[in-house]
Parts: structure tokens; sequence; C-alpha cells
């Protein structure tokens, strides 16, 4: 009698986990609903379009001519790349302009620490800097076209005025435009690397300088000892992310020089453009994207790889 009573009881239990199984499958199911458009956007934007470049990076295609155009060539257009005098000169100006994270970095550390202790009006001097990082990089360029004219710019005047009878031409020479373009870019990154800075800065606990004053540590020691190493991994990030930028540098070079004069200023990415919509090689600049797509991504685990030794978690 208790076995053939007990029966029921089992049998009554074996619907439960068919009703959680139900159950996980409907989470599932809404979960999947609402990261689709999501996924869907991802992957029509931004994988198949890598998928197609590196694909077309193997053939010889100019899009006018349709799908019947395609010639596939292999790694001819990568070989073509290491002959190609433009490129290489594209990607020797993309190396000089790496230059200019250090040096900005190093200027909002500085302008971060000064603006988060010893001055007034710090919400002002915040908005100042980061002004020019917000503003249109069409208004941006047209001001420093004026600044830099070298007839009877603001800037050259002053030079003149202070005794150098010929300056430079700036965006004008060969041997000053790319110059010109890399103080345009550090003017412009200050303000949102400080802002980041100061952000860091406010996170490192007072009790530490305290405790470094006791002690008789100065100022270069408190921050050689505490500022810099606790500011390693706000560095770090600003690196990472900076040196990403200057590979993608294109609309200040296009509404300022367009790649000139002679090539001094043409970037990868400006390369690309040229030879994408303006000599639609199709083909050719997919092989350039994907180079700058390997440069980028070399670097970047170079940094991940480097940073365990002075990055401080």
């Amino acid at each position: 009698m208790n076995q053939q009573s007990d029966a029921p009881a089992s049998g009554t239990a074996v619907p439960v986990p068919k009703r959680r199984r139900s159950l996980q499958r409907s989470e599932t199911l809404a979960g999947f609903l609402f990261v689709g458009p999501m996924l869907l956007g991802v992957s029509v934007l931004v994988l198949i379009p890598i998928i197609a470049t590196v694909v077309l990076s193997f053939a010889d295609w100019n899009f006018v001519a349709g799908w019947n155009g395609i010639r596939w060539i292999g790694f001819g257009n990568f070989e073509k790349l290491l002959e190609e005098a433009a490129f290489l000169k594209s990607v020797r100006n993309n190396v000089v302009f790496l230059l200019t994270v250090p040096v900005y970095m190093l200027i909002s550390m500085v302008l971060a620490i000064l603006i988060n202790k010893n001055v007034y009006w710090k919400s002002y001097f915040k908005v100042a800097y980061f002004m020019p990082y917000i503003s249109s990089i069409v208004a941006v360029a047209v001001v420093w076209q004026v600044l830099f004219q070298p007839s009877y710019g603001p800037i050259n005047e002053f030079l003149k005025a202070i005794g150098i009878s010929n300056p430079p031409k700036w965006i004008a020479d060969p041997n000053f435009a790319l110059v010109s373009i890399m103080m345009i870019s550090v003017w412009t990154s200050i303000g949102f690397n400080m802002i980041i800075y100061i952000a860091g800065l406010q996170s490192i606990p007072n009790d530490l300088y305290e405790a470094a004053e006791i002690d008789g540590a100065g100022v270069w020691v408190k921050f050689a000892r505490i500022t810099f190493p606790l500011l390693s991994p706000t560095s770090f990030f600003l690196l990472v992310t900076g040196i990403i930028s200057t590979f993608k540098v294109f609309d200040i070079i296009a509404v300022m020089t367009q790649g000139g004069p002679i090539g001094s200023t043409s970037m990868m990415v400006w390369y690309l453009y040229e030879q994408a919509f303006v000599n639609l090689k199709i083909g050719y600049a997919s092989s350039v994207s994907v180079v700058l797509l390997l440069f980028v991504l070399l670097i970047t685990l170079a940094q991940w790889a480097a940073q365990k030794k002075w990055v401080n978690y």
C-alpha cells in the first residue's frame, strides 16, 4: 500500500523539471530578443565589413565595373604596398605623429596636478581646456589656418616682432606641415587627457600624501613615489587610446592640407581614402586597411605585454 501511495507522489514531481526547462528557454529567448538589435547592428556595420575588407584585399577591383570586375590576385596588393613610395611615406608620417601622444600626456598630467591642487576657479579651467576637444574640427581647422597663414598670420607676425625675419610657412612648407598638424593635435587633445588625469588624481587617498609629508618627503618624491605610480593605470588607458587615435587621423588633414604639400602630411587613413574614393582602387585600399589593422593590433598587444612592468593596479 505504501508503494502504491508513493507512486502518484513521485509521478506528480516529473513535470517540475520540464517547467524549469521551459522557463530557461523563455528567459534565453527574451535575452536574445533584447540583444538581437545590437548583434544585428554590430554584424551588419562592423563584422561583415571587416570580413569583406579582408577578402577584397586579395583582389583587384574597381567597384564601378561591378561584381564581374573582381580579379583575384592573391598577395599582389600587399607586394605593391611595400614598393609604393607614397604608402611608405604615409606610414613614416604616422610613426612621427605618434610623438604627439607622450607630449600631450605630459602636458595634461602637469596641468591636471596644478589645477587639482593650486588653482582657483578649477571648473573654469576644466571647461576652457576641454572646449577644443569638443569643438568642431572644421572650425578648429579654419582658426589654425588663419593663425598659420604665412604672410599675415598672427603667429608669423609675432615671430617677426621678436626678431625672426624669415619665419616658417607652416602648413605651406613640406618641412613644417606635419609639425603644424601635430601642434594642432596636441592642442585639441590636452583637455580630454587632463580631465581623465584629474579624475585619476582624485581617486588617490590623501592619507598617502599626509604620511609622506610626516616622513619629510618633498614635492618630487611625492610625485615619483605616489602620484605617478598610482596614475599609471590612467596613463596606460590614455596611452593605448591615444596611439590608436593617431592611426585614425583624417578630418584635420582633409580640411587643412589634403595630404600635402607633396605628401608631407599624408597619413595611412588619408592614403586609404585617396585610393578608395579618388582612384577607385577598392582592393588596393582594402589591403591598406588590413595593414592598418595589423599595425594597431600589434602595437596594442605590445602595450598590453609591457604594461605588467610599469602599471600598478
